[in-house]
């Protein structure tokens, strides 16, 4: 799947332009190697950096969603390898 449409549908984003902002900007890596495209192709297994607020989140990608769908699911999808207190 896409990186901007896998970041909206695990609703990191609210759009796909947003995300689009944000790979422009070289703030996304993919197993630490930092994306450039937005048609970059993320599967199962791999280890996501996203700029999410003031702060960085590491995740790994559990399962690849069908839609954007509510929070519960879209948590689901993936594992917070960085817990924040």
């Amino acid at each position: 799947m896409r990186i901007d449409r896998l970041l909206c549908y695990l609703r990191f984003v609210k759009t796909r332009s947003q995300a689009h902002q944000l790979v422009d900007e070289g703030h996304i890596r993919c197993n630490w190697n930092r994306i450039e495209r937005d048609s970059y192709a993320v599967s199962v297994g791999d280890i996501l950096v996203l700029p999410i607020g003031n702060g960085v989140r590491i995740i790994e990608i559990l399962s690849i969603p069908e839609r954007r769908g509510p929070p519960a699911l879209a948590q689901s999808c993936y594992r917070v390898l960085d817990p924040q207190g």
